[in-house]
């Protein structure tokens, strides 16, 4: 598909149902949505909402867990003409609050096992006009039912679209410092970066089937795992949580043939039984993404599950698919791979000038799935662009290939003595050691070598291995400079609704520990 011939969300959802009718769109370990029943359902939904004075441009927060519904609330919402404004189910009330308001929402669509979080600050919506429930349990007798709505016969919408201005979706952020940025994603953006999906995967419409277990709210999830399906006539399997053993009955169940996940469920599932890995025998191929993947865990993963691991990247900003790996082609590992069809890839100084082959700078996007900017931002969204090039925030490099290298986030490199030390180098390192279940490095100010390196580590089970074991092993493998000067064992890692290790929370931590108390006095 030609960007220039883009159409809106509606109309592919529309022509996909028309196409794939009573083939099965959204699957459980039982039961199935048709597509002709999505396309109904949200064009009832869209119809109700329209009924509640919802127009063109509106802002209505989804406030929901992986199933069928919020696949159908999402449809809905975008016929309505309305915005979807996905709601992080592991934001804290206030921080929930914060984006709601900020993002000027009129309505609130959302699951009832969110109930409690909707009743601590729905009182503090400043434009919120109207609820709806999803699977009763209101937090207000006022609050609407879902499956009603889904119901309605009244008049459905038809608004008008421009599909490359008018927005879709806000998804904000997690901003390291300060409050999160609504990244405004138009229909084009977002049609656009399915279509690149479909090919660069080699997704089969009308056969393939993607279990999704990633959160439905988060950009990875939202797109591969929700919209691609939808917009393409492919089969989604919506779970509401990540267990392993839950994870592999249902592939097994629904015969999936595709795995979405980040690098922390990789090396989870790695502990399960062999019976349980026996029930993956339908999975052709597996997608990760999200987070860095460490070489030792792909390796061991392919070997034990017998089944390939493309990784792929791409920042909420680019919705968010920007790479991945062939999934019949070369695959580098420690590569995200090859840019997606109609998307440009390439490496720019600080100052906005383009590398050449394998020189590290700052990973930058072209294309037509770049959002249009940051939600009333004007600023921040003018320091986010080189010209049409948005700025990733990712170091990393181009090889000869054309193969993309991420080397680590730009504000995580640390800077010893005056040399670069890359994060991400030290952890691969870490994960080549077998009794190292899970690591991360960030830095810290030292006055004497500006910063040094720190290393958080979570053993395997059973395993003993202490401080000083780890620096020796590290010592041997790495230079002088990138050896971790002070390695804390821990429990677990903090980390997001996607998997993805929280360094933000553990320099906290540091800071903490050397008596600087960096958070809000206001902070939940």
């Amino acid at each position: 598909m030609t960007t220039t011939a883009i159409p809106s969300i509606p109309e592919m959802l529309r022509a996909t149902a028309e196409r794939f009718g009573d083939r099965p769109a959204i699957l459980s370990a039982d039961s199935h949505v048709s597509f002709t029943q999505v396309d109904r359902q949200s064009d009832a939904l869209a119809a109700a909402l329209a009924g509640q004075g919802v127009g063109k441009g509106d802002r209505i927060a989804l406030y929901c867990v992986n199933c069928a519904e919020f696949a159908i609330a999402y449809a809905g919402i975008v016929k309505a003409g309305a915005v979807v404004v996905p709601v992080n189910l592991l934001l804290k009330p206030r921080e929930i609050l914060y984006i709601l308001n900020d993002a000027g929402i009129s309505g609130l669509i959302y699951h009832r096992l969110m109930a409690a979080g909707v009743a601590a600050f729905r009182d503090e919506l400043a434009a919120l006009r109207f609820a709806v429930c999803i699977g009763g349990e209101a937090t207000s007798p006022r609050d609407l039912d879902f499956t009603a709505l889904c119901e309605s016969t009244a008049s459905v919408p038809r608004p008008r679209f421009d599909p490359a201005e008018d927005l879709a979706a806000i998804l904000y952020t997690s901003g390291t410092t300060g409050h999160p940025k609504g990244a405004m994603l138009t229909h084009r953006n977002l049609v656009s970066n399915t279509c690149s999906v479909r090919s660069a995967l080699q997704l089969r419409p009308g056969e393939d089937r993607l279990l999704v277990v990633l959160p439905m709210f988060h950009s990875f999830a939202a797109t591969v795992g929700t919209l691609t399906p939808l917009l393409h006539g492919l089969s989604l399997a919506p779970l509401a949580k990540f267990d392993p053993v839950a994870v592999s009955e249902l592939i097994e169940a629904v015969a999936a043939t595709v795995f979405l996940g980040v690098p922390s469920m990789y090396n989870v599932l790695l502990r399960l039984p062999d019976e349980q890995v026996r029930r993956w025998s339908s999975i052709r191929y597996c997608v990760s993404g999200g987070a860095a993947m460490p070489e030792a865990i792909m390796r061991q993963f392919e070997e034990r599950f017998g089944v390939p691991v493309c990784e792929g990247d791409g920042p909420t900003e680019c919705s968010p698919v920007t790479c991945v790996n062939p999934v019949d082609g070369v695959r580098k590992p420690a590569s995200v791979g090859l840019p997606v069809p109609d998307v440009e890839m390439a490496i720019y100084d600080d100052d906005g000038r383009p590398l050449g082959i394998d020189s590290i700078g700052e990973i930058c996007v072209k294309g037509p799935n770049v959002m249009k900017g940051y939600w009333n931002l004007p600023e921040a969204t003018a320091e986010s662009f080189f010209g049409e090039w948005v700025r990733t925030g990712d170091l990393g490099y181009k090889d000869g290939d054309g193969y993309i290298y991420i080397v680590d986030r730009k504000k995580d490199m640390i800077i010893v003595n005056g040399m670069n030390v890359y994060p991400r180098m030290v952890e691969e390192l870490l994960y080549t050691h077998p009794a190292i279940l899970e690591a991360a490095v960030v830095g810290e100010p030292s006055e004497l070598h500006g910063e040094i390196p720190v290393a958080y580590v979570v053993l395997q089970e059973g395993e003993r291995l202490s401080a000083a074991d780890i620096r020796h092993y590290c010592r041997d493998n790495l230079g002088r400079h990138e050896v971790p000067r002070k390695v804390e064992l821990r429990p677990s890692l903090p980390k997001n609704a996607a998997g993805k290790i929280l360094k933000r929370e553990l320099r906290k931590s540091g800071e903490l520990e050397r008596g600087i108390d960096s958070r809000s006095p206001h902070s939940d």
